[in-house]
């Protein structure tokens, strides 16, 4: 038999790449489904505003409110005023293509998942005007890639992590009405944000103010 040429070689290499890179990226969007369906099991629905996320479904991006890239991955979550309540899933860390998570004006309560600190390619966190207790997670200062961070209007406590004054592209923050305490750092992208984005945390100070000046 005479030895296979490269030239033959080569048809059947590209085709192989092409069937391994449609099946990865399919099991990937079968992931970001799985995701979503378990976030979705979590979340008490009165209004059935995602009863279109059918998890027979291929991949979620036809499901409402979820929009999806070229490669059929979740990138965007726009799920305010949906009347949804219980707490958030640390599943949602599982979007790892995920941008926007706007989840703002629902009943959402319990604490940030700290693994939300894995969705490095995040630009926008909005969980405002929810019940979100306990702490902001250290772990959020891995968020290189985040701009926007609105946790206000929640029941949060404890202080401002120091970890957050790493995120060099944060321009928007607000923690207003909240129940923070302790020092709000000066560094990095916390040096431009202005007073209202910390009003309202009776216990939250600057640094060198004295007790008497809390309460803004």
């Amino acid at each position: 038999m005479a030895p296979t040429s490269a030239g033959n070689l080569a048809p059947a290499t590209a085709i192989l790449v092409v069937v391994v890179a449609v099946v990865l990226a399919a099991a990937a969007a079968s992931q970001d489904g799985d995701a979503l369906t378990e976030f979705r099991k979590g979340m008490s629905d009165p209004d059935g505003a995602l009863a279109s996320w059918d998890p027979d479904l291929v991949n979620p991006c036809t499901w409402f409110r979820v929009t999806c890239n070229a490669d059929n991955r979740v990138i965007r979550l726009d799920l305010e005023e949906m009347n949804l309540s219980d707490h958030l899933s640390a599943d949602l860390a599982r979007l790892d293509q995920l941008q926007f998570m706007e989840i703002a004006s629902n009943n959402i309560e319990g604490p940030i998942p700290p693994e939300f600190g894995n969705l490095e390619n995040l630009i926008s966190l909005d969980l405002c005007n929810n019940t979100i207790s306990g702490p902001i997670p250290p772990s959020l200062g891995k968020l290189k890639s985040l701009k926007f961070m609105r946790i206000d209007h929640n029941l949060l406590t404890g202080p401002i992590p120091n970890e957050l004054a790493g995120l060099s592209n944060l321009m928007i923050l607000n923690v207003s009405n909240n129940d923070l305490c302790g020092t709000i750092p000066t560094s990095g992208p916390f040096d431009h944000f202005p007073p209202s984005s910390f009003a309202s945390n009776p216990r939250l100070r600057y640094p060198g103010m004295d007790d008497d000046d809390t309460g803004r």
